[in-house]
């Protein structure tokens, strides 16, 4: 009885191992299997903006794809760059505005699109 378990088992894991490679048009140059790694990993692509007018955030992220804007209060300097592409992912905060068109987030991973 204990062998026809073992031989079942082994007889499933041989067929629900067969692997099935896909190729894409990747014409654009984008990396479409990490970005979907990313998306599924919980991060947001995102583009940093800057601002210098009064009243305005420094920094924002504007989310791809989305009209949303977010204002990390823990950005590093080292992403402090207009028009740099970053995934990453976040945290909601419960406190007012900085600025009245971001709500404030604190970043809890961030890197550079490559």
């Amino acid at each position: 009885m204990i062998i026809k378990s073992i031989v079942t088992m082994l007889l499933v894991f041989a067929v629900s191992c067969n692997s099935k490679k896909t190729t894409t048009d990747n014409s654009a140059g984008v990396d479409t299997n990490s970005e979907a790694k990313m998306l599924e990993a919980g991060f947001k692509k995102g583009v940093l903006v800057t601002s210098n007018e009064e009243g305005d955030c420094p920094y924002t992220i504007k989310v791809s794809g989305q009209d949303n804007l977010f204002d990390p209060i823990n950005l590093e300097e080292a992403y402090k760059s207009s028009g740099m592409q970053v995934w990453f992912k976040f945290r909601p905060l419960r406190m007012a505005n900085r600025c009245e068109k971001a709500n404030p987030i604190e970043i809890t991973e961030i890197q550079k699109v490559d």
